[in-house]
């Protein structure tokens, strides 16, 4: 198929397009590179053996999308978008006009151009703080922060579009925590200014790049005091969305699915591994609880797991999160 990829050349947008050229997919790529670079596209290419069609553009911009589209998209994989929870705090109307704005200028593209087929990158943020863990797709959804508010709204625009367009086919994909980076070291993640997430900035502790990791408090209630979360490989994140493709290309409708291991770790266990796999003492410091934090997010993966659902499982563990997350970091730093 052709594929559109928005927001590709990012953390989890780069990975899914060397996954999809390896299974002979043609991708093109629209993406304004505010937190991404053109390099990690010319390094997917690599990985991957084949090109790809690059639209330097804005998911707000219909003329950049007319220009996305021209030679025939099949469907679309959507991840631009602004990510970080304590910026959209601070300023909520951007990431409501980039993540709300830019998805409704998408959709209305992909209806001009005949394109029924979505998979959209949405967040575990949608469940907020859970009445139980580990937490299925059928929980309360109930936001606390902008960010998680426009993945939210997100998803309720792709649903009605779905009931409105019966030929429609869209899933939404709840990531847990994402993490790690592609095997060869090649691309990964390396976030602009202070890691808003665990791995990177326990990466750059690691490294030396920063002085130690700050430990958002021990006073939880989980067997050593810090939160749990689920971590997924990036890897098996990028496949599940090839999983992703062939089920909107099979049938019609909306369906949600949670990506996660269903296994959690503390702060303090990934450290731990982390420090292992780079032989590197992580140092670190326990500061106060951030707002808006909760003890234990885990998420319930077997209806994604399922022959009905996407026939899809996680496969790499922590130790493999922690090796390619830290080879990536390696190779980070000597290249500048």
């Amino acid at each position: 198929m052709n594929i559109l990829v928005t927001g590709g050349a990012g953390y989890i947008g780069s990975h899914t397009c060397v996954v999809l050229l390896e299974a002979g997919h043609e991708v093109t790529v629209i993406d304004n590179l505010c937190n991404s670079s053109a390099i990690a596209l010319e390094r997917v290419q690599e990985l991957a053996g084949r090109a790809l069609r690059f639209v330097q553009g804005d998911v707000r911009s219909r003329s950049d999308l007319e220009r996305a589209f021209e030679g025939g998209i099949d469907a679309v994989i959507h991840f631009a978008a602004l990510k970080a929870v304590g910026e959209s705090c601070e300023r909520p109307l951007a990431y409501f006009d980039n993540n709300i704005g830019g998805t409704i200028t998408l959709m209305q593209a992909m209806e001009a151009h005949g394109v029924d087929r979505l998979v959209f990158s949405s967040s575990a943020t949608v469940y907020g703080e859970p009445d139980e863990v580990p937490i299925r797709e059928d929980a309360p959804l109930r936001v606390t922060n902008p960010y998680g508010r426009t993945k939210l709204v997100m998803e309720q625009l792709i649903g009605d579009w779905c009931q409105a367009r019966r030929q429609a086919s869209a899933v939404l994909l709840r990531y847990f925590n994402p993490v790690g980076a592609h095997p060869s070291g090649r691309i990964g993640e390396d976030p602009r200014g202070l890691p808003n997430n665990l791995m990177p900035y326990v990466a750059q502790v690691a490294v030396g790049r920063r002085e130690r990791l700050s430990v958002f408090g021990n006073d939880y209630p989980t067997p050593d005091g810090t939160g749990i979360r689920d971590y997924l490989h990036v890897m098996d994140l990028a496949e599940a969305h090839l999983s992703a493709v062939d089920f909107v290309a099979a049938r019609t409708g909306c369906e949600v699915f949670n990506l996660g291991t269903g296994r959690g770790y503390s702060v303090l266990e990934v450290v731990k591994a982390f420090e292992v796999a780079s032989g590197r003492d992580v140092t670190l410091e326990i500061v106060g609880r951030r707002a808006g934090d909760v003890a234990e997010l885990t998420a319930d993966p077997e209806k994604a797991r399922s022959n009905d659902g996407l026939g899809w499982r996680a496969q790499r563990d922590i130790h493999a999160m922690c090796g390619d997350a830290w080879r990536f970091q390696q190779q980070a730093v000597v290249e500048g």
